[in-house]
C-alpha cells in the first residue's frame, strides 16, 4: 500500500507542477486551472494522511484504503470533467449566438451596401 500512496503522491505533485507551468506559459487559463489544482491537492492530502484515508475507507464500507483512494481519485476527476463539460457546453452556446450575430451584421452591411450603390447609381 505504501507504494501506491507514494505513486499517488508523485502523480499529484507532477500534476500540480504541470498545471502551474501551463498557467505560467498561458496554455491554460487560471480559472480552469483551479479545478485541476484542487483535485491534485485532494489526492496529495489523501495519499499523505493515512488516518483520514482509513476513516474514509471505513465510512465507505470498502475493504482497504487503496480501494478507497482509487474510488475517491476517480470521483474527484469525474467532478472536474463534469465541470469542464459544463464550461464547454456554455462556450458552444456562446459560439452559436456569436455566429448568428455576425451573420445578422453581415446581412445589414450587405443591404446598406446595396442601398448606397442604388443611390449612387441614380
Amino acid at each position: 500500500m505504501d507504494r501506491l500512496l507514494n505513486v499517488i503522491t508523485i502523480f499529484s505533485l507532477l500534476l500540480i507542477g504541470l498545471v502551474l507551468s501551463s498557467v505560467r506559459r498561458a496554455h491554460i487559463r487560471v480559472e480552469y486551472s483551479v479545478s485541476w489544482l484542487l483535485a491534485a491537492l485532494v489526492l496529495l492530502l489523501l495519499s499523505r494522511w493515512r488516518t483520514l484515508l482509513e476513516w474514509i475507507a471505513a465510512a465507505l464500507g470498502v475493504g482497504g484504503s487503496p480501494l478507497a483512494l482509487l474510488m475517491l481519485a476517480g470521483a474527484v476527476f469525474l467532478v472536474v470533467l463534469y465541470r469542464f463539460s459544463l464550461i464547454i457546453s456554455r462556450l458552444k452556446d456562446s459560439n452559436i449566438a456569436l455566429a448568428q450575430r455576425v451573420a445578422i451584421l453581415e446581412f445589414h452591411l450587405e443591404s446598406l451596401d446595396e442601398k448606397t450603390k442604388a443611390i449612387a447609381g441614380d
